[in-house]
């Protein structure tokens, strides 16, 4: 049985790029103190994917020891906009939109932390009510110079692009939440330091212990960029268990051990192994895929359906007895043919304009690969595999 100073541990390091105060943290921790652990999620997007999926499990580590999590759903900030990591001015969503994306946010976020457990509170309850004078309180915290050398508005300010004065008061929103909940501790990506800190200078002022901080590691999108779903990029905690499955495998080489790392509860020392090992090209890529997209899958809907969801993987792309799924053929005239013109064949989308937006977000995979470029000629030979979209396979016939 792993010891309350071995969980701890892991607690303090597995996934984590900064923690402050991490000693102060270390010793609540082993004191038995019941901590008030705190971790804002802006609904700016319907869907929870893997990236943001890193902070929650961190969170779900702090409730298997006891602590009191509280989940803050920015449906006010969200409405802001958190610049962190923008190197452009975000939309100012409304309130309708914003609706729509919490429509199904709270069981997105119940696989992986215990609702019932869980305070949750929404940030609309507190910043809502406050006034220009309490506002302009809040923002005599900090100068302009702070929020400018602040890395993406630093680099905004070079390039003479438009920071706008909204963007400046996110920080100070969330610094507030801090306040309204009396948080002891908050979480969040590595890109989430500033708004972090700004929380510790505003509990001062409010005459509150400053909270001490943890930052995840981030975890970029299967084709080495940030997550962005417009990018096609992502794979989503809702994601059915097939979805994730392939989506991991379809992913670059050089995310494997990341996502075995952020995604997955494989231990610790057999991913070292892997990264030993691979980086002497002693182990095959795809096999190191097929443990991490089954790790993925494990955890979100348990060992059964990732065994399901390999084996069928297996059958279909691994060792290509696609007869055997009984899938329909996709007739084509040419050996070569572009990627366009691949989807237009199978009917899926009806339109130029739609198979290519199809095709760049990732909605074409040729024996489990994605390609994203509608353009690109292809050199078939017959029997590949297609999926066109998320559920549409084709066996391609010459």
């Amino acid at each position: 049985m792993t010891s309350v100073a071995e969980k701890v541990k892991n607690l303090l390091s597995r996934n984590i790029e900064k923690a402050i105060n991490k000693s102060h943290l270390e010793k609540s921790l082993l004191s038995g103190k019941k901590l008030r652990v705190k971790h804002g999620i802006d609904p700016t997007g319907e869907k929870i994917h893997l990236g943001r999926a890193v902070s929650l499990w961190k969170l779900r580590e702090f409730q298997d020891l006891g602590h009191k999590i509280v989940l803050i759903i920015g449906d006010f900030t969200a409405q802001i906009g958190d610049p962190s990591d923008k190197l452009e001015k975000r939309p100012f969503l409304t309130k309708v939109q914003v609706e729509k994306n919490l429509k199904n946010y709270l069981p997105q976020i119940g696989k992986i932390i215990n609702l019932k457990k869980t305070e949750v509170r929404y940030n609309s309850e507190w910043l809502g009510k406050l006034k220009f004078r309490e506002i302009s309180e809040l923002a005599d915290v900090f100068s302009v110079q702070q929020m400018i050398r602040r890395r993406n508005f630093s680099e905004r300010w070079k390039k003479n692009q438009e920071i706008s004065l909204r963007e400046l008061t996110y920080p100070l929103m969330q610094g507030y939440d801090s306040v309204a909940v009396k948080a002891d501790v908050e979480i969040g990506g590595s890109d989430q330091l500033f708004n972090l800190l700004a929380g510790r200078k505003i509990q001062e002022k409010y005459g509150q212990k400053p909270q001490d901080i943890m930052t995840t590691k981030m975890l970029l999108g299967l084709d080495g960029r940030k997550m962005s779903t417009s990018w096609g990029n992502v794979v989503n905690v809702s994601d059915k268990p097939d979805e994730q499955f392939g989506k991991i495998m379809s992913m670059r080489d050089d995310m494997i051990i990341d996502y075995m790392e952020l995604a997955t509860d494989m231990p610790h020392d057999n991913i070292v192994r892997y990264r030993q090992s691979m980086s002497k090209s002693k182990t095959n890529p795809m096999m190191a895929k097929f443990d991490a997209a089954f790790g993925v899958v494990e955890r979100y809907y348990g060992r059964d359906k990732a065994k399901q969801a390999s084996l069928r993987w297996d059958i279909i792309f691994s060792k290509n007895k696609a007869a055997d799924t009984k899938l329909p053929f996709l007739r084509i005239s040419s050996k070569k043919t572009t990627a366009l013109d691949l989807v237009l064949a199978s009917g899926i989308a009806k339109s130029k304009s739609e198979a290519r937006r199809l095709i760049e977000q990732g909605g074409l995979e040729i024996n489990g690969f994605k390609e994203k470029d509608p353009n690109k000629i292809l050199n078939l030979s017959g029997g590949e595999i297609l999926k066109v979209g998320k559920k549409q396979f084709f066996r391609v016939k010459i």
